[in-house]
C-alpha cells in the first residue's frame, strides 16, 4: 500500500501519526481510503466538488501531482504520497 506523509496540523485526525497507510492505485482512491480510516481528513484537503484544494499540494514521490494527471495521478504501492498545506506569509 502506499505510504501517506500527513502534515502536522492534520495529525489530530490521525492520532497523531506521521505517515500513514491507504489502499488505492489512483489519488483520488487514496484519499477516499483516508477518509474512511480518518473521518473528516477529506474535507480538509478536498473542495465540495472533491477536487485537492488549491492551498493544498499533494506529490507522488516529490512530484506534484498537478503537473500529472491531478486526482487521477495513478500511485503504486511502494509510492510516497506527501500532503502539504500552502504556507503564506508576509
Amino acid at each position: 500500500m502506499p505510504t501517506v506523509r500527513i502534515p502536522t496540523p492534520l495529525r489530530k485526525l490521525t492520532g497523531e501519526l506521521e505517515v500513514v497507510e491507504a489502499a488505492g492505485t489512483t489519488i483520488a482512491e487514496v484519499l477516499h481510503s483516508l477518509e474512511q480510516a480518518f473521518p473528516g481528513l477529506n474535507e480538509r484537503i478536498c473542495d465540495e466538488s472533491g477536487n485537492v484544494r488549491r492551498f493544498v499540494n499533494v506529490f507522488v514521490n516529490d512530484e506534484d501531482i498537478r503537473f500529472l494527471e491531478e486526482a487521477a495521478t495513478p500511485v503504486k504501492p511502494t509510492d510516497e504520497i506527501s500532503i502539504v498545506p500552502a504556507i503564506a506569509g508576509g
